[in-house]
């Protein structure tokens, strides 16, 4: 997508250009690392994984991040993890197994499967239909992570060390991540380029790009809002002001009286128009008359 320089979002630094035109060239293998995020994190269950697999997650959490980076989006949560990856990538070049397996391990398991079918018997027992079928749902895509991470397991113990680290370092570099390759990768997020940079060309960068691509991994039937359960149904509009409070006897304070609760002669009286001339201009004065004094 072409960039609009002339938008009227403010003066554009340097920094901020380079960052765009730099997302501009990531932009399409990101569009493809996020939908294989999303997939081995239960979107689609992917077996078998074989070590390929492994690494190009590992690559995918790297380019996320850098997306995230360059359109400086604020880091609230370490989501992606991607320098993280990286030196799990280069570990595991080296023989360092275990590293793998355990950021493996913390991105993928630890899953609430028996809080969530605890509420989705407590659903269906108060006849919440809806609410237990988005619960299933959420909870299939829980199982498929879960069995993702497995399938990644076995691929990695299957092979001996030998065999496993000369695939890895093959897979490695095919992704652009050897040893050497990964160390300026990692350089690389102390420059100006990924610095945090809020600027709003790069949030509204930012938004468009992930509107796209979440209408793309939510284009399932039962992703798409369908009946909607009582936490996301539709507004009844208009809506009611935030915290607003209907107070026993209130009164609205607007006109000139209100405001002159003296009877001053200074004040200015407020203009009396009748109902049949509200077009009219109005041509009495409701109290004493204004001399000007």
């Amino acid at each position: 997508m072409a960039v609009n320089w002339n938008a009227p979002v403010g003066q554009m630094s340097e920094p901020v250009r380079a960052k765009l035109e730099t997302f501009e060239h990531l932009r399409s293998e990101f569009e493809a690392c996020f939908a294989y995020v999303q997939d081995v994190h239960g979107e689609r269950r992917i077996s078998p994984l074989p070590l390929d697999d492994v690494t190009r997650y590992l690559h995918a959490l790297w380019i996320c991040e850098c997306k995230d980076r360059l359109l400086s989006v604020p880091k609230t949560i370490e989501r992606y993890e991607g320098p993280r990856a990286l030196e799990v990538l280069h570990g595991w070049q080296q023989g360092d197994t275990a590293s793998v397996v355990a950021f493996l391990h913390r991105k993928l398991d630890s899953l609430p499967f028996a809080d969530l079918t605890l509420q989705i018997q407590e659903a269906l027992a108060s006849g919440q239909t809806i609410l237990a079928g988005r619960l299933t749902h959420g909870r299939m895509v829980l199982l498929n992570r879960a069995m993702n991470m497995n399938a990644a397991l076995d691929s990695i113990f299957s092979l001996s060390a030998e065999t496993m680290i000369a695939q890895v370092r093959t897979a490695a570099a095919q992704q652009g991540h050897t040893p050497e390759q990964i160390a300026d990768q990692l350089a690389a997020l102390d420059t100006a380029l990924y610095a945090y940079v809020p600027h709003p060309v790069l949030a509204r960068q930012n938004m468009q790009v992930m509107n796209a691509v979440g209408v793309r991994i939510t284009d399932t039937l039962a992703d798409r809002p369908g009946d909607r359960t009582s936490r996301v149904e539709q507004p009844q509009m208009p809506l009611a002001g935030y915290a607003q409070e209907v107070i026993e006897g209130e009164r609205v304070l607007s006109g000139m009286e209100d405001n002159n609760p003296a009877r001053l002669e200074e004040a200015t009286p407020p203009l009396a128009v009748d109902a049949s001339d509200a077009m009219e201009p109005p041509n009495k004065l409701a109290g004493p008359e204004w001399t000007g004094k």
